[in-house]
C-alpha cells in the first residue's frame, strides 16, 4: 500500500510541479488525504530529483546552449547571434533566482511552518485560479525580455514559495503582463526552475544524510522518483502546448474546483 501511495505521489508531484496548480499545494492536500504523513525528507529530495531531471531533459538543447555561451563569447570571441541570446538567458535566469534565493533562506522556519495548514493551501489555490482565469484577458505582445522584467518574474517565482500558489502559473502570468511572448515566457519560466529546483532539493540534503532512509523505503523512493520524472515531463509538453494555444484558464477552473470542494471538505469533516 506504501508503494503505491508513493507512485501516487510521485505522479502528482511531477504534474503539479509544472503544471500551474501548485505542487507544494498538491501535496500537502494529497498527503493528507492519503494519510501518507510519513513522507519525510528523503521522500521529498528523491521527488523534487525526478522532476529536475525532467526539465533539464526537456530543455537539454537549451541548457547546453546557455552553459557554453559564456565561454564561446568571452574566451573565443563568438559573435553567433543564437550564443548571445544564450548568454543574455544566463543573466536573465540569476537575476530571476535572487528574490526565491532570499526569501528561502531568510524566511525558511516559517514557511516550512505553512505547509501544515491546509486550509491555507485552498485558500492560496483559489488566488492561483484566478491568475490563471485571468490570464485570458491578457493581450498578446511582443515585448523582450530584460533584467528588469526578469526580476519581476523572479518576485512571483518567490511569492509561490507559499504553498498553494502556483511557480509555473504566477510567473507565466506575470511575464505575460509585462508583454513578454506567452511561449517565450512559458519556457523561461521551465527553465528558471532549475535552480529552484535544485536548491530545495541541496537543502534537504543535510537533513537526508541526518536522517537516512531504511532498506523498506529504498522501493518507495525509487518508484517516487521515475514517476515523478515522468510526470513532469509529460506535464511540461503538455502546458507548452496549452500555453501555446492560449488556454490557462483551463487550470483556473481546476483550481477553483479544488479550492471550494477543500474548503467544504475542511469545514465538514
Amino acid at each position: 500500500m506504501e508503494l503505491i501511495k508513493a507512485i501516487l505521489l510521485g505522479i502528482i508531484q511531477g504534474f503539479s510541479e509544472f503544471l500551474p496548480i501548485s505542487s507544494s499545494g498538491h501535496l500537502v492536500i494529497f498527503a493528507e488525504l492519503l494519510q501518507f504523513k510519513k513522507t519525510g525528507v528523503a521522500f521529498e529530495v528523491f521527488v523534487h530529483f525526478g522532476t529536475l531531471m525532467s526539465v533539464i531533459f526537456a530543455f537539454h538543447r537549451d541548457l547546453k546552449l546557455m552553459l557554453i555561451a559564456p565561454f564561446k563569447v568571452y574566451l573565443s570571441g563568438s559573435k553567433d547571434e543564437n550564443l548571445l541570446e544564450a548568454l543574455r538567458w544566463d543573466y536573465f535566469v540569476i537575476v530571476g533566482t535572487i528574490p526565491a534565493v532570499l526569501v528561502g533562506f531568510t524566511l525558511k522556519d516559517p514557511i516550512e511552518a505553512l505547509f501544515s495548514q491546509v486550509l491555507l493551501v485552498f485558500f492560496m489555490l483559489l488566488v492561483t485560479g484566478l491568475l490563471m482565469w485571468t490570464s485570458k484577458f491578457l493581450k498578446e505582445r511582443s515585448r523582450h525580455f530584460s533584467i528588469l522584467n526578469s526580476l519581476l518574474i523572479g518576485i512571483a517565482q518567490a511569492l509561490a514559495i507559499l504553498p498553494g500558489i502556483s511557480r509555473s502559473g504566477s510567473t507565466i502570468f506575470t511575464g505575460m503582463a509585462l508583454g513578454i511572448p506567452r511561449e517565450k515566457v512559458a519556457r523561461f519560466s521551465f527553465i528558471l526552475s532549475i535552480p529552484v529546483i535544485f536548491g530545495a532539493t541541496v537543502l534537504k540534503v543535510n537533513d537526508l544524510i541526518n536522517l537516512p532512509p531504511t532498506n523498506a523505503e529504498i522501493q518507495n523512493l525509487i518508484a517516487g522518483t521515475f514517476f515523478s520524472f515522468i510526470s513532469g515531463y509529460l506535464a511540461i509538453i503538455w502546458l507548452l502546448d496549452v500555453v501555446k494555444k492560449g488556454k490557462l484558464e483551463w487550470f483556473g477552473y481546476y483550481c477553483f474546483f479544488i479550492s471550494i470542494s477543500g474548503m467544504i471538505w475542511y469545514f465538514l469533516k
